[in-house]
């Protein structure tokens, strides 16, 4: 992307309020355009025929047609419209539903105000987004979901010390738990985990468990 060219970013909800909301944070970065607004469905796909959008921004949960139905028509469109589901933090099983459908990532309405910005400029960049806020219940299930963005992409390679704490942050284990496990410090521990974010190009730990688990990099007993 042009250092100088700004983010084209549509955004579709329902509710006027929490719409005006997210159009006045995005305004505040340099780096983003909010270049139209829907409140729903049908409008949305309808902007995203006549305007040269880079991302959209759509809740799940609307009139005529709803972000899921969105999701995939814009996931269809050559080249695919990118998409950023938003959603409450109850609605899991339609945030799956919206990353099958085509979404390039989420976010739970109620999630730190700058995460919605570093989610706009991931999935910009072709990487996935998942939610700081993730609940290990959507993290299982995206986990066993038919989604997985690595399809034919090259994996990475991880050594041993990696793959142990790829596996420990699968079995949720904090980064104190993980010190005392393997017998490294708190700060080794997060160099590592660091080490582990940039090679899985994910910004959270359900980032890791979802990669981990696509990649047969860690199996989930049954």
């Amino acid at each position: 992307m042009n250092n100088l060219a700004k983010i084209k970013v549509i955004i579709a909800d329902d509710h006027d309020i929490y719409r005006d909301g997210l159009l006045m944070l995005l305004s505040r970065d340099p780096t983003i355009e909010v270049i139209a607004e829907a409140n729903n469905g049908k409008t949305l796909i309808e902007l995203c025929s006549k305007l040269q959008t880079d991302i959209v921004l759509t809740d799940l949960r609307m009139p005529n047609v709803d972000g899921i139905e969105a999701i995939k028509a814009l996931s269809s469109c050559t080249p695919k419209i990118p998409c950023i589901a938003l959603s409450t933090f109850d609605s899991d099983q339609l945030i799956v539903n919206a990353l099958e459908a085509g979404a390039s990532g989420y976010i739970i309405k109620n999630s730190q105000k700058g995460e919605i910005v570093d989610a706009i400029k991931t999935v910009m960049n072709g990487q996935p987004y998942y939610c700081q806020s993730s609940s290990q219940r959507l993290v299982n299930l995206i986990k066993n979901s038919h989604y997985n963005p690595y399809t034919n992409k090259s994996i990475n390679s991880f050594t041993e010390k990696e793959l142990s704490i790829v596996k420990l942050i699968c079995e949720e284990k904090s980064s104190k738990e993980i010190g005392e496990i393997l017998f490294m410090s708190g700060r080794t521990v997060e160099g590592i985990r660091a080490r582990i974010l940039e090679k899985m190009s994910v910004k959270t730990a359900a980032g890791i468990a979802i990669y981990a688990i696509k990649n047969n990099l860690f199996t989930i007993e049954r």
